[in-house]
């Protein structure tokens, strides 16, 4: 007679904020499935609910709390973790039925609130996780998270007293994961951190032994290793996100002109005024800046820089604006994103003088989105009638198909529209002809 295995429980998962959180979510989901729980889908099906929460801005808070009371309204057994875990406080006097509530990268203390709320059914007869983890990204890419934590102490900013200073990765551990991404079928992997640049300066002195050789934790070392990981028949692309303009990020490039990383830079400049990145505590070299990205597009021509820019930061004035917008000008980004300033509790910037208005701010915001948009769309059109590769994120039975170039980051960078893609997959990498562009996005086929 057949023995029958008792259900064990199900988890369901709401995974709010950047990559690194979702970094968190997976490895989170890793451990319990490792212990035999089940994922749910939904929250009928789920026996407990984690949120990992963003506790960055004070919107970021406020759709943590909302995800935090419909998942109670839902479900009703609730489990809290992430970033705005610093204010258990204030979210138990809105949910005091919140089971358990736990900061950020604190896996373990999830792990035992999870065990306390739906105690796990051990069972020796089945293998419940694959070796690369449990993943809330597609299979093709994959988040690479190689620290957690800042050094710097930008006054806007409140993510040292969230996760603390900079903690980096063991190179060797980085190379594992990613080696086992690959292995699964990864075929971008995405390099996050809060300071990428940063990476290794705690650890400095502890090289490593990866495949017979000494590896020393260095940004510029661990992009020449990750570059090496894919074959000629199976490309792996890598994609470095939140890169400080470091001296030593002119090391990368030629990486980049080698075709072992992708020629893609994303720099969270935030200002370019001198007056406002005092104010931020970020470093004034704007001229310096413009000077190297001239050298990094000598190097490697095709490179895409994105940025991301804050408008209305206090004592902002109309002159510092209008440098800004100069500055973007001759800087020429290929993507940028904004934001208004917004106080964030806790943050130096808060008790700064001269405000701007919210209108400023509405106005400003609309303008540098505008200027923005045009640079976007002037070199997008100037890609019209290249091939590209372009790794494919969804194909149609119709022959339609979605993808992103080398210059395109999964959700917050453009996409590539395409026609007559027959026979390929999700994942595969395609030459294709660019037929058209618009602001942010471009159009084409394959090349015959």
């Amino acid at each position: 007679m057949a023995t029958r295995l008792p259900e064990s429980p199900k988890v369901g998962m709401v995974s709010l904020g950047c990559p690194k959180n979702l970094v968190d979510s997976e490895r989170i989901l890793t451990k319990l499935r490792s212990e035999g729980y089940r994922m749910s889908p939904d929250y009928a099906g789920a026996d407990v609910v984690l949120v990992n929460t963003c506790g960055f801005l004070d919107s970021a808070k406020e759709e943590s709390l909302e995800a935090i009371g419909e998942a109670i309204s839902e479900n009703g057994r609730v489990i809290v973790t992430g970033c705005m875990g610093k204010e258990a406080e204030a979210i138990r006097a809105r949910f005091p039925q919140v089971l358990a509530i736990t900061g950020a990268h604190e896996y373990e203390q999830v792990v035992e609130a999870v065990h306390d709320a739906a105690p796990p059914i051990p069972s020796p007869f089945v293998d419940l996780v694959p070796e690369a983890g449990l993943k809330l990204t597609p299979r093709h890419y994959s988040y690479l998270k190689i620290s957690e934590g800042c050094n710097h102490r930008c006054s806007f900013c409140i993510i040292p007293a969230l996760r603390g200073d900079l903690v980096s990765r063991r190179p060797d551990a980085i190379l594992r994961e990613a080696e086992k991404l690959v292995a699964a079928g990864t075929r971008e992997l995405l390099v996050i951190s809060q300071d990428t640049s940063a990476y290794g300066i705690d650890i400095r002195r502890e090289p490593r032994m990866w495949k017979g050789r000494e590896v020393v934790p260095h940004m510029t070392d661990l992009a020449r290793e990750l570059g090496q990981l894919g074959t000629p028949e199976n490309e792996v692309w890598v994609r470095l996100h939140y890169v400080y303009p470091y001296p030593h990020v002119d090391q990368v490039i030629p990486l980049m002109a080698e075709g072992l990383i992708l020629p893609y830079l994303d720099i969270p400049f935030q200002h370019a005024a001198p007056n406002v990145l005092k104010r931020m505590k970020r470093p004034a070299n704007e001229a310096k800046v413009l000077e190297r990205l001239r050298g990094w597009r000598a190097i490697a021509p095709d490179i895409t820089i994105r940025s991301t820019f804050v408008v209305g930061f206090p004592g902002e004035t109309d002159e510092d604006f209008e440098y800004l917008l100069d500055w973007l000008d001759e800087a020429q980004l290929d993507r940028v994103g904004a934001f208004r300033f917004e106080p964030v509790e806790g943050a130096a910037a808060n008790a700064l003088p001269d405000p701007v208005p919210e209108a400023v701010k509405e106005e400003r915001y609309a303008r540098i989105m505008e200027r923005t948009a045009a640079i976007s769309a002037a070199k997008l059109q100037a890609k019209v009638g290249r091939e590209i590769d372009v790794i494919l994120d969804a194909v149609d039975a119709d022959g339609g198909a979605t993808g992103r170039s080398k210059a395109d980051a999964p959700e917050i960078d453009g996409e590539v529209f395409l026609r007559d893609v027959i026979g390929r997959e999700v994942g595969d990498v395609i030459r294709v002809r660019v037929e058209d562009a618009d602001e942010h996005d471009l159009y084409g086929a394959p090349v015959a």
